[in-house]
């Protein structure tokens, strides 16, 4: 195998949710390892934020579009512009994520809305990045994608850790809808795996453990201590999984969830 396999010089990456903490953070690391970034978020002002920076380092590595990615029409647009503009889209990544105002309401009270708009953009938005941009890749042989779960997709939240827990002085939860969006994409991908499979499109899930990102101190530590290496993870710990499964050294890897939390789930 060549030296170069994390190379992404010679591959367009379409990153769906390419503005949000994580986000921003993989648009990075995928531009660092030569890809051309095709960033796409809800927000036009965000997803043009993190292009900006991002050509500012790597000279005309990324570009910007403001969509939903539930809404098939506009994603049909999109991919229409980008086989005008870059031809071939070598790697999705799925990275989109919602949450509304009632995000954190208790299970027997939370909302219909708030579900929908959840379910949304975690599984069908998905479904549709894996149905539009999967399709092609199908159709020439080759590609990869990526999708993003949690591991309250894999395992229950522990409500202990939530017992005085706050983000920017809001209590806070990991809700029902969470856990089911993203278990449905882990079954989407293993499902997608085997389907496409025989067409050359790798499809495998990245699981990111929780991130520090500006929660209060009896949140870190009560997680933390769930955690075997002892602390949440930082913002460009799941990089590192990313660019593997976007890059040749991951040619023969298929249907597999690499979950990256510092040991959370051995417990």
């Amino acid at each position: 195998m060549s030296s170069n396999v994390f190379n992404l010089s010679k591959k367009n990456v379409l990153l769906f949710g390419g503005a949000g903490i994580l986000g921003a953070r993989m648009a990075y690391g995928l531009a660092s390892h030569g890809a051309k970034v095709v960033i796409v978020d809800i927000s036009d002002k965000g997803a043009e934020e993190v292009a900006l920076e991002l050509n500012s380092t790597f000279d005309d590595s990324a570009i910007a579009y403001g969509l939903d990615i539930t809404n098939e029409s506009e994603m049909l647009q999109l991919r229409k512009e980008l086989e005008c503009r870059l031809g071939v889209i070598d790697v999705v990544v799925n990275n989109a994520a919602a949450k509304g105002p009632d995000f954190f309401k208790p299970f027997e009270d939370f909302p219909m809305k708030e579900w929908e708009l959840v379910m949304g953009v975690n599984t069908t938005g998905v479904m549709l990045g894996c149905k539009l941009f999967g399709a092609r890749m199908a159709e020439r042989g080759s590609g990869s994608i990526i999708n993003t779960l949690s591991i309250y997709g894999v395992v229950a939240p522990d409500q202990r850790i939530y017992i005085g827990s706050e983000y920017e002085g809001h209590p806070i939860s990991t809700p029902a809808v969470y856990s089911a969006s993203k278990a449905a994409v882990w079954g989407l991908t293993k499902y997608l795996a085997a389907y496409w499979g025989n067409k050359g499109v790798r499809v495998n899930a990245v699981t990111p453990g929780g991130v520090f990102s500006g929660q209060n101190k009896t949140f870190v530590d009560h997680y933390s201590e769930r955690v075997p290496l002892g602390r949440m993870a930082e913002k460009d710990e799941v990089n590192g999984a990313i660019v593997f499964l976007a890059s040749d050294a991951s040619s023969y890897v298929t249907g597999q969830n690499i979950i990256v939390d510092g040991g959370f789930t051995v417990w």
